[in-house]
């Protein structure tokens, strides 16, 4: 197919491709700004977020004001209020006080600002990113050629699945595919949920719910100590903060590694409400059952080290890491809700070498979340939980990396850049 004329006849100041909520996001805060030429490409037809979690009633686990836009600019058209205002559910909102949106409240919301953005081009699939000229050329499976001085990478997590599940036969699914899959999953005689906090706390709850409809055995099994809490006091959540970012990113390196496993509570637990209510219903189902045990099990301290599958079951091997001992599981239906990773997209491959890697081959993303030899080419969204710790996954703290990438991009400051704003001090 022959590339559009306009793809080849213009050099955009940015291209972002893929459109999670942090591009999305920078999609909102660029669209009013004269001084920057930007388009933003998405493979995907439509904008998706998360799509197999929408359970019922689940919802964000951070308020409404880290929404694409609101702590960068609170007058701007793509907030989550005006979203609410223009569906008329402004003053339903307020009276419902409750902060945080419902999780497919806030996919709406996304797609309600996309269709508004005039950068956004979805269906479009990157193929190969060059170096030609002291521009980037962006070259989509349509045939099509966007140049452009700099790049913002946003193309988000994929779904881990652990070595031992790897090239796996049989049907198992990862979390992220639950909702499309649930009554299939639900149809087994037996159900594993592997891996903790939030996806794996509302699945497991959901199943339990309904575990006396479909007369499965449920088994949830995790390699965390505990069942552990999101840490949410308002003390800790000054860690995601521009002065906790200065501070982690000086770090050696080493010790960012090390705080990287330690701090996954912060921002990988389950909500303390949930932890709660699973055990009122274990408790209600207890009551219920009369002499009769229910038939589930909540197994911690124990990883997931062999799986095999035949005739229609999963033979899992697990090792309770305390005790040091082996056991097993077996199962007619696997679910994995072990997370997401990154991975360097494949379209990168022709400007490695334009590209930081650190000592561990990850990104060596700078305080500016650029990744690139010059320091002011290349930009990641997300991906940078091991030089900006917890701030690189939380919604709240969207807007500000955008701020900060607008900045960059403009070389001079449109939306307010915070230095300082927390009461602690992290460094001495």
């Amino acid at each position: 197919m022959t590339a559009r004329p306009e793809a080849h006849s213009k050099t955009y100041d940015f291209v972002g491709i893929g459109l999670g909520p942090f591009n999305l996001g920078l999609a909102c805060l660029t669209e009013p700004i004269a001084e920057l030429d930007g388009v933003f490409l998405e493979s995907k037809p439509d904008f998706e977020w998360h799509a197999g979690m929408f359970l019922d009633g689940a919802h964000l686990q951070t308020p409404f004001m880290s929404d694409l836009v609101t702590l960068a600019d609170p007058t701007s058209p793509y907030s989550f209020l005006s979203y609410l205002k223009e569906k008329g559910r402004l003053y339903s909102f307020y009276i419902r006080e409750n902060f945080y949106p419902l999780r497919v409240e806030y996919d709406d919301y996304c797609r309600w600002a996309a269709n508004k953005l005039s950068s956004v081009r979805f269906g479009t699939t990157v193929t190969e990113v060059t170096y030609e000229d002291d521009r980037y050329a962006v070259r989509t499976a349509a045939g099509d050629t966007y140049r452009t001085r700099h790049l913002v990478l946003g193309t988000g997590t994929t779904p881990y699945v652990p070595e031992a599940c790897r090239d796996l036969g049989g049907d198992f699914l990862h979390n992220a595919q639950y909702m499309h899959r649930k009554a299939e999953l639900q149809a087994k005689k037996s159900i594993t949920v592997v891996g903790s906090g939030q996806s794996a706390a509302e699945i497991y709850y959901e199943l339990l719910s309904e575990i006396d409809a479909h007369g499965y055995r449920l088994n949830w099994v995790t390699r965390s100590p505990r069942f552990f809490p999101l840490e949410y006091t308002k003390l800790t959540l000054e860690m995601t903060s521009p002065d906790y970012i200065d501070y982690f990113r000086a770090l050696p390196e080493e010790t960012r590694y090390r705080l990287e496993k330690q701090q996954k509570g912060l921002f990988k637990g389950i909500n303390s409400d949930l932890i709660d209510a699973i055990y009122d219903l274990l408790y209600q189902k207890h009551v219920e059952s009369g002499d009769r045990p229910v038939p589930t099990r909540l197994i911690t301290n124990s990883s997931l080290v062999t799986a095999s599958y035949a005739d229609g079951a999963y033979s899992l091997g697990f090792h309770q890491d305390e005790q040091g001992k082996d056991f097993g599981i077996d199962t007619e239906g696997l679910l994995l809700a072990t997370g997401y990773h990154y991975e360097p997209p494949a379209f990168l491959a022709p400007v490695r070498d334009r590209l930081r890697l650190d000592g561990h081959g990850r990104f060596d993303v700078a305080r500016n979340y650029s990744i690139d030899t010059t320091g002011r080419g290349v930009f990641l969204q997300n991906a940078g939980v091991h030089t900006h710790s917890i701030t690189s996954p939380d919604l709240g703290m969207g807007a500000y990396r955008n701020a900060y990438i607008i900045r960059e991009l403009l070389g001079s400051e449109y939306y307010p850049v915070e230095k300082s704003i927390a009461f602690q001090e992290f460094a001495v």
